[in-house]
């Protein structure tokens, strides 16, 4: 992408849209309609060169191919529909390389993808989030394609991108923090924590599957990090990777994390979980700090400006929980369980604005999208 970012004008947002789309993996029908715009209206041939030079001939068959011959076939089936004529390149890249993948069993069963998630941003931003001379942020992720079968955690959710964007929206609200984050996943939340410079992540998972993921993201994003089963890390890694099951997490490892700030996306779905869960966030918010002289006060956000301010009273940490509510009874349920944990819960959704990095992401809804603020 850096080549191709230094051949776009500062107001060529539809090249960097459907480039991005195509990086995301998003759906062949969105990167064909971007693309479509791109071209003001139609897929045409400069347009077809770009997509070939900037995108399929550096795609990955292992991990993209199954995309990838899904775009090229509704590609080439648009551009004929419309009158327009097809590069020979597409033509024979389709005959040569892709065709064969459907008879290809070894790819058809391949459960992983590589994605690279592009947060979009104004100059202003750039020395903010570490990223210098850069209109983007781009995280490569390795994800899962079976979101509903069993790999749940190996999946990018709706609500990490959102608390993703939180994060970017708000840096100082995240920077010099210890953040520890419920649910990890893959690792996106994680990998943005880094960029606005928070002093410590850790990342939780109870699954190590997910975690052995979760690690090859970090490290694919260049982050140093590490391996723990308690609360015991060293203090030379900035993020770390912690094997941490709710329904087995003991008080005393929870309580020696010592986290500024929890965060957690998508993990109000489960109800036999929800226990466990706001057990661990219980623990995680009322633990006591060893040396009561340096705990800080807890802070509360400020909505107009986006920003945390101190109230001058009460001390501890504070939760930020991004969720989709696909079930109500599960959501009340939770609700119940974090009240009789003596938790405050504040719904933030509509009192606070993260900004839209991702607008080529249209498969990605944000306004289903509700966030949490925990305390005690």
């Amino acid at each position: 992408m850096a080549a191709a970012e230094a051949e776009l004008g500062g107001s060529d947002r539809p090249c960097l849209h459907m480039l991005s789309a195509f990086l995301a993996l998003e759906p062949p029908d969105i990167v064909i309609s971007l693309a479509r715009e791109f071209g003001g209206g139609s897929i045409t041939e400069s347009v077809q060169s770009c997509i070939w030079r900037r995108c399929i001939s550096k795609a990955d068959l292992k991990w993209q191919g199954p995309f990838l011959r899904r775009f090229i076939k509704k590609l080439i089936v648009e551009i004929e529909s419309s009158g327009g004529l097809v590069l020979d390149e597409l033509y024979e890249y389709y005959a040569s390389c892709v065709i064969p993948l459907k008879d290809d069993d070894s790819s058809v069963g391949n459960s992983k993808v590589f994605k690279t998630i592009s947060f979009i941003f104004p100059e202003e931003y750039s020395e903010i989030i570490s990223c210098p001379k850069s209109r983007k942020l781009e995280v490569r992720l390795r994800s899962s394609v079976n979101m509903l079968e069993g790999d749940t955690g190996c999946s990018i959710w709706p609500s990490s991108l959102f608390m993703s964007e939180f994060i970017l929206s708000f840096p100082d609200l995240f920077a010099n923090k210890c953040c520890f984050e419920v649910g990890s996943g893959v690792g996106l939340v994680g990998i943005c924590l880094s960029h606005v410079k928070a002093s410590k992540v850790i990342l939780t998972d109870g699954d190590f599957s997910t975690l052995a993921n979760m690690k090859v993201n970090l490290e694919l994003n260049h982050l140093t990090t590490g391996n723990h089963t308690s609360g015991k890390l060293s203090h030379d890694e900035m993020v770390h990777c912690v094997c941490l099951p709710w329904e087995s997490a003991s008080d005393d490892d929870l309580h020696s994390f010592a986290p500024d700030i929890i965060l957690g996306a998508d993990v109000i779905y489960d109800p036999s979980c929800l226990p466990h869960l706001v057990r661990v966030l219980s623990a995680l918010l009322k633990r006591q700090h060893p040396y009561p002289e340096l705990s800080t006060t807890r802070l509360d956000f400020d909505t107009s400006s986006g920003k945390e301010t101190s109230n001058g009273a009460e001390k501890g940490p504070v939760a930020y929980i991004a969720s989709v509510i696909r079930n109500i009874n599960t959501f009340n349920c939770f609700l119940g369980l974090v009240e009789q944990a003596n938790l405050v819960v504040t719904d933030l959704t509509e009192t606070i604005k993260a900004s839209d990095f991702l607008p080529y992401l249209r498969s990605y809804d944000r306004s289903s999208i509700r966030i949490f603020r925990i305390h005690v």
